[in-house]
């Protein structure tokens, strides 16, 4: 059976990325215990990843590279804000527990949205925070297998996502 709309694929893959002339670095790594297992063609993934996969079947291997616009988008230099400090009180005080440098926080746009920030900076008066997806800028390469492609269950169609082991539990 080979990859193509509404089948249930899993990879084991390596995943690295670099930004510009840097040497790749190790970003993930799955395993034959813990593979990547995803419903092909409903979005939620990067699309460039799913077109490389593509017309493949079990036991075929790939090694291919996404580039940054392609994957995450480039580092959007809008999407990093200084916040006043004073919006990360708790009961009166700075809170130093959570609001660290190189921390992953949520918070809440103007429309009530969630999305997650990474602190780069804090100074007396402001907390700096990077909206940017951690792998934005960075182009991607994945080497792996691909372990198993099935049909999707109905359930599956009907949610969206993968079920039972290495899936969705609800």
């Amino acid at each position: 059976m080979i990859i193509s709309q509404n089948k249930v694929v899993t990879v084991n893959y390596h995943l690295s990325s670099k930004v510009e002339n840097d040497p790749e670095e190790l970003v993930e790594q799955t395993s034959k215990e813990k593979p990547f297992v995803f419903l092909y063609g409903v979005g939620g993934l990067i699309p460039e990843f799913e077109k490389q996969l593509s017309g493949k079947k079990s036991g075929d291997s790939f090694d291919f590279r996404v580039e940054a616009a392609n994957a995450y988008g480039l580092h959007e230099a809008d999407y990093v804000a200084e916040i006043p400090k004073e919006a990360f009180f708790v009961d009166g005080a700075f809170d130093d527990e959570r609001v660290k440098e190189g921390e992953e926080l949520p918070m809440l746009d103007s429309e009530g949205n969630q999305m997650m920030g990474m602190v780069v900076n804090i100074t007396d008066t402001t907390v700096t925070m990077d909206f940017n997806h951690p792998l934005a800028g960075h182009d991607l390469h994945f080497v792996g297998e691909v372990m198993e492609v099935r049909e999707a269950t109905a359930e599956e169609l009907d949610h969206g996502h993968v079920h039972g082991e290495h899936g969705h539990h609800h």
